[in-house]
């Protein structure tokens, strides 16, 4: 029977409801966001609460890839932090379990809902973006809530203008009516005024039926129509009790067809995209391959030499190989350059040059129009297939970039140590910030066609792959990363900036110094400070350093023989040895280089001058410093000699 680890059970239960909440609350920002986007096409439409309810779900499954990710991170962060301040990741590690161990839960679920993602991403997001757009586009052609305003021209009727200058709002019953008709035209536009009148919608909410009573109308007549000869404009004036109008105002909400929308990227699958990008590549090629043909046929170069074969036809196209046919165009072009053009412009007549000039122009002209269009007809093309390709790899960018939050919301939280929704949530919105504006740019980029497409999308994870890995082995090995002392300290050793020593007197000495065996290692000491003063240089050879490896052996043994005179004398109960003591340089960090390397690649660094002079240089300038430092040893060793010996 399988049974699940009770520590696997422990960190499910920690993890899964922060999870939830953490997506619930991720979700509902997005969605609040999207809806600020679109609260203008929204707003006086008059829709229902369906039609709402309909779009808000589909606006909420369709900000899931962007909700998903960022909850992975919070929760994870938020779970191991807590895990960290309760002291309950300390408690598991003292118990000899890793901290991979700890995560191999999380990191099996967080792989399970990364497969979820690509599965979602490709089989139910088509259908959800397809239907949320045609909804969208629908609601925004949609006619808006008739809606007049007092004391103000109202201009949401289409070709109507209507003033009202009082409206009852018991009755409805509008007063002081002024309404402009441009149905036949701004210049023949219609004037009504009316004392009182109503306006309400026809059953079927398909037309305007605009009552209005005591007033008068005012247009001009087509003089076309009517007398021809008359130099005056006709009108027409008419007074009335009581006038109805129908207007046309569709107030209907009617759905555009999906079909229109399926067929573009947002509303295929992984197979669609794929056969689209094969066939839209292939058709692109074809139309380069055509265009580059048409600009070697139409040059002028193609027209010198009329006894070269030349094809006419789609037919002869197809019959006359390429490279024979940009052949002959090479042969006919170095014919071309031995004709002298302005010998033959000059031999013309006045008129025989301006015929020449015009059809000169006339011919760049078509040219240049027919290449614009060419241009025009490419550039769409490559535009519909980069967005295909972007979609694409978009499939897949989403399931990557929830294992890498994962990776680096649990590491973060395990090394930060702090729960709750303050410290995780600041980390975990900028680091989603950083995600988001790196993700754009990649993605313009490769819309725009700057970078291949494959390289736009995958640039925030090529960016948040290496913190990813950083992290977790920081996190695994128990390192501090988020201390300032350690930044602080590695800055010193970089530059060689000098820490003090500080020792102390010992109330309970349990051993006393040996003074006899100390002054021997005073007197080795002494000397080999002396021996290394006079044998070593302030500079040494570019490459002699870099074959030894970047190390200073002798300063490391310097370093040793200070320290084991430290920790004896540290028993020591006499004040003016103590206080001598804390004289001692520090010398560890002030070698050649802060870490080791092999003498084989150290001469390969030698030889790639650029990279191996900056690290040569500071070298140089920390042996300057340790050669200061033992000479500080070298007083104070004889110093101290001479207060053991006394």
């Amino acid at each position: 029977m399988l049974r699940i680890k009770r520590l696997y059970t422990f960190m499910l239960q920690t993890f899964l409801p922060l999870f939830i909440m953490t997506f619930g609350i991720c979700l509902f920002i997005v969605l609040m966001q999207f809806l600020w986007r679109f609260i203008d096409d929204l707003v006086g439409k008059g829709l229902d609460m369906s039609v709402l309810g309909e779009m808000f779900l589909y606006a909420a499954l369709s900000l899931i890839p962007m909700a998903l990710p960022l909850a992975i991170l919070l929760a994870s962060l938020m779970t191991f932090g807590n895990l960290g301040e309760r002291l309950e990741l300390l408690a598991m590690k003292s118990a000899g379990v890793s901290l991979i161990h700890i995560m191999r839960p999380l990191m099996v679920l967080i792989i399970v809902v990364s497969i979820s993602a690509f599965f979602f991403q490709n089989n139910a997001m088509p259908v959800i973006q397809v239907k949320l757009y045609t909804l969208l586009n629908s609601i925004r052609n949609k006619s808006p809530e008739l809606e007049i305003p007092e004391g103000s021209f109202y201009t949401g009727i289409t070709n109507f203008n209507v003033y009202v200058k009082e409206k009852d709002k018991k009755t409805g019953l509008l007063k002081d009516m002024m309404i402009y008709d441009y149905s036949n035209g701004f210049n023949n536009a219609r004037v009504i005024l009316a004392d009182s009148g109503r306006l309400k919608t026809s059953d079927d909410k398909l037309f305007l039926v605009l009552t209005m009573y005591d007033g008068e109308s005012f247009e001009n007549l087509d003089p076309k129509k009517t007398n021809r000869g008359q130099t005056a404009v006709p009108y027409r004036r008419e007074t009335f009790k009581s006038k109805e109008v129908l207007i046309e105002f569709d107030a209907n909400f009617n759905r555009y067809d999906e079909s229109l929308m399926a067929n573009m990227y947002v509303g295929k699958d992984l197979k669609d995209l794929q056969l689209s990008i094969d066939s839209m590549s292939f058709r692109l090629d074809s139309i380069n391959q055509l265009n580059a043909r048409s600009v070697y046929n139409n040059s002028y170069k193609r027209s010198i030499n009329q006894s070269q074969p030349v094809p006419h036809s789609e037919e002869e196209k197809e019959e006359i190989d390429f490279k024979e046919f940009m052949r002959s165009n090479e042969v006919r072009a170095h014919e071309a350059s031995q004709i002298n053009f302005d010998k033959y412009y000059a031999e013309q007549t006045a008129s025989g040059k301006v015929s020449v000039l015009n059809r000169v122009k006339s011919s760049i002209d078509n040219t240049r129009s027919d290449y614009l269009f060419r241009g025009a007809n490419i550039g769409a093309e490559g535009n519909t297939l980069r967005r295909h390709k972007t979609e694409w790899h978009k499939k897949f960018t989403l399931s990557v970039a929830c294992l890498l939050f994962f990776f680096i919301g649990a590491p973060l939280g395990a090394i930060i140590r702090k729960g709750g929704l303050g410290v995780p949530v600041v980390i975990s919105v900028l680091l989603f910030i950083f995600y988001y504006i790196i993700d754009n740019i990649g993605f313009k980029m490769a819309k725009e066609g700057v970078w291949a497409a494959w390289q736009g999308m995958w640039l925030s994870t090529a960016v948040l792959a290496p913190m990813g890995i950083f992290l977790t082995y920081k996190a695994v090995n128990d390192s501090v990363i988020l201390n300032a002392d350690t930044y602080i300290n590695a800055l010193k050793n970089l530059i060689g900036k000098r820490s003090n020593r500080k020792v102390d007197m010992k109330e309970v000495i349990i051993f006393n110094p040996d003074y006899r065996i100390v002054s021997g290692r005073l007197q080795q000491l002494i000397g080999d400070c002396k021996h290394y003063l006079s044998s070593h240089k302030r500079w040494t050879n570019y490459f002699s350093f870099w074959k030894q490896g970047g190390k200073d052996p002798i300063a490391q043994q310097l370093s040793d023989q200070v320290e084991a005179i430290v920790e004896e004398l540290g028993n020591s109960n006499q004040i003016l040895v103590i206080n001598k003591l804390m004289d001692y340089p520090i010398m560890s960090g002030y070698y050649q280089m802060n870490f080791d390397i092999n003498p084989t690649w150290g001469l390969i660094i030698a030889i790639l001058f650029p990279i191996g002079l900056p690290f040569y240089l500071l070298a140089t300038y920390k042996r300057k410093l340790l050669r200061h430092d033992v000479k500080v040893v070298l007083r104070t060793s004889e110093e101290l000699m001479q207060i053991i010996t006394s």
